[in-house]
């Protein structure tokens, strides 16, 4: 019954034996046909030891046994280890630099078919590249103007490495290091320096008084004219009131002459005798007053020749 039972099943394996190695090696095949690539690398594909294209990220299919994935290049954006170097500037000081490089893979079959080994390579470019920039510049100049050498760096290094397929997205000047020596020599030419700017501001400031002086002392002796102009032209008007009023009075005496005869001369001479009279009585120098009889005489042929004007 035992041995029923055995041949019975093992005629029913070896009917589906075929079949299930036939799926087995279906299943394998779809394994090694089916690449799932991920979002920080792309597969560089090799049929017969030749390149023939590359896989992006996500799901992609290859021939199996004829294709082969020859490389997993990593596209993510990558820094350099900082990198020490000796450089001569333009007045002929030696200082080292600390720097690094920024890059990332823009085309994977460039980067590993055309050179080795990609870090090395940027890292001893970048090296070069630093060496004469940095020799363009004085001390001084490359001390503060990082920003402008390590932008022509990354455009120098960025043509340079074009043919490997790379990016150069930024390089940095981390540090300037000098010795002691000319870390004192810095020192004195930075006080020399304070000292010259100290002695320009105070000689500006000198001159800037000297000037808003200048302008206060003209501001005065135009507001001085100014002020003599407005009092000439004051009593020169003055001067034309008093000639008009004297012309009126003179015209009006004109026409009483005119008018009365003899009498109104008489009368205006009599006036004019006792206004100057009362001005010299009322002046501050007089103490006693004479009074001619003549002025008596004249104060009374005034009284006649005002009753007589009255009278006509």
């Amino acid at each position: 019954m035992e041995k029923i039972f055995y041949s019975f099943f093992m005629d029913i394996f070896l009917q589906n034996l075929v079949p299930f190695l036939l799926a087995l090696l279906v299943l394998f095949v779809l394994f090694l046909g089916i690449k799932v690539v991920p979002q920080s690398k792309v597969f560089i594909i090799e049929r017969f030891g030749k390149y023939t294209r590359t896989l992006e990220s996500g799901l992609s299919f290859i021939v199996p046994f004829i294709d082969s994935v020859a490389f997993k290049v990593d596209i993510l954006e990558r820094q350099l280890p900082k990198f020490a170097i000796s450089v001569i500037t333009k007045d002929n000081v030696e200082v080292g630099l600390e720097s690094t490089v920024f890059f990332r893979v823009l085309e994977a079959d460039k980067s590993v078919y055309r050179i080795r080994n990609i870090d090395a390579a940027i890292q001893n470019t970048a090296i070069s590249v630093i060496r004469s920039a940095a020799g363009k510049l004085e001390l001084d100049e490359l001390q503060s103007s990082r920003e402008s050498m390590n932008q022509e760096i990354k455009e120098r290094l960025g043509k340079a490495s074009e043919v490997w397929g790379v990016e150069v997205t930024r390089t940095e000047i981390l540090d300037v290091i000098v010795d002691e020596k000319t870390k004192e020599s810095q020192r004195q030419q930075l006080n020399a320096e304070r000292e010259r700017r100290a002695v320009i501001a105070k000689a500006e400031g000198d001159k800037r008084a000297i000037e808003l002086n200048a302008d206060a002392q003209l501001y005065e002796a135009e507001k001085e004219a100014e002020a003599v102009k407005v009092s000439a032209d004051a009593e020169a008007y003055a001067v034309k009131v008093n000639a008009e009023a004297d012309a009126e009075q003179t015209k009006l005496v004109g026409e009483a002459i005119k008018k009365n005869g003899q009498p109104a001369i008489d009368f205006e001479i009599m006036k004019r005798q006792i206004d100057g009279l009362a001005k010299f009585a009322e002046s501050d120098q007089t103490k006693t007053l004479v009074v001619p009889s003549d002025v008596t005489k004249t104060l009374g042929a005034l009284e006649v020749l005002i009753s007589n004007s009255k009278s006509k």
